[in-house]
């Protein structure tokens, strides 16, 4: 008749293993996140089953038995091979996705949500890159893009992520110094700073019905987050791209 073999009391062993390694039931309960009254009596259950001496006791320590020293190295070697292992797998079911976005974009909306993206999906690295404008396929050199657009990209398959708006902000402060901004021909009053070139203004003037005004001084900028900063240091106007710019409206710093 084949013996069943015994069945191994994990969670006792695992406990003794750390007892064993740090000679003290105490941190051994701190590392376990258990009290230092479950440790000694798993380990006192382990003894009288396996009817051997594990540890001296002693007033202010423990100590190893030979057989306890012996039980632990092994035990210590067989969890670290445990964790290695597991370790490993985890390695090579990590993978890597690169995202190509713009600044604005970057550090005003997925900068916040990183933390939560981790969390969700551990075992996928992002790695970011600055996105220069996408027009079709050739340009991409990532696995995705954040763009702005309606979407005709040749030879891209595209999902809609959210709508945005382009509205005139600037400083309360240069508001108040220039004599508000009550209709779009008091832009005139302003100096207006352009992101990249002068087409979204010119868009935007267009729908407003002031195509033709003739604006007092303009700045081109080409960083969206350098266009904010020199908004909120009262350069001039710029449009803002909601909901990026909320923040600073709440906070009363643009208007």
């Amino acid at each position: 008749m084949r013996r069943t073999p015994r069945k191994l009391p994990l969670t006792a062993l695992r406990t003794f293993e750390v007892a064993a390694r740090r000679l003290s039931f105490k941190d051994a309960a701190e590392e376990l996140c258990v009290s230092a009254t479950t440790v000694s009596n798993q380990i006192r259950e382990l003894e009288r089953d396996w009817r051997c001496k594990l540890f001296i006791r002693k007033t202010r320590a423990v100590v190893l038995t030979d057989e306890g020293r012996s039980l632990g190295r092994v035990l210590t070697k067989a969890f670290n091979d445990i964790r290695a292992e597991v370790e490993a797998y985890g390695q090579s079911n990590r993978k890597t996705v690169t995202l190509a976005v713009g600044p604005i974009f970057g550090s005003r909306w997925l900068v916040p949500r990183l933390t939560q993206f981790r969390s969700d999906l551990p075992n996928i690295e992002l790695i970011l890159h600055d996105s220069p404008r996408i027009t079709d396929a050739a340009m991409m050199d990532t696995h995705l893009a954040v763009d702005w657009g309606e979407g005709s990209w040749s030879g891209l398959q595209n999902y809609h992520l959210m709508d945005i708006m382009y509205a005139p902000v600037l400083s309360k402060a240069l508001m108040v110094e220039r004599g508000g901004l009550e209709s779009p021909k008091h832009l005139a009053r302003y100096s207006i700073i352009h992101q990249r070139n002068r087409s979204e203004w010119a868009a935007w003037l267009t729908l407003a019905g002031c195509a033709g005004l003739t604006l007092k001084e303009e700045i081109t900028i080409t960083d969206t987050n350098m266009v904010m900063h020199a908004a909120l240091e009262g350069q001039g106007v710029s449009l803002g791209i909601f909901p990026f710019v909320e923040q600073e409206l709440k906070a009363g710093k643009l208007v």
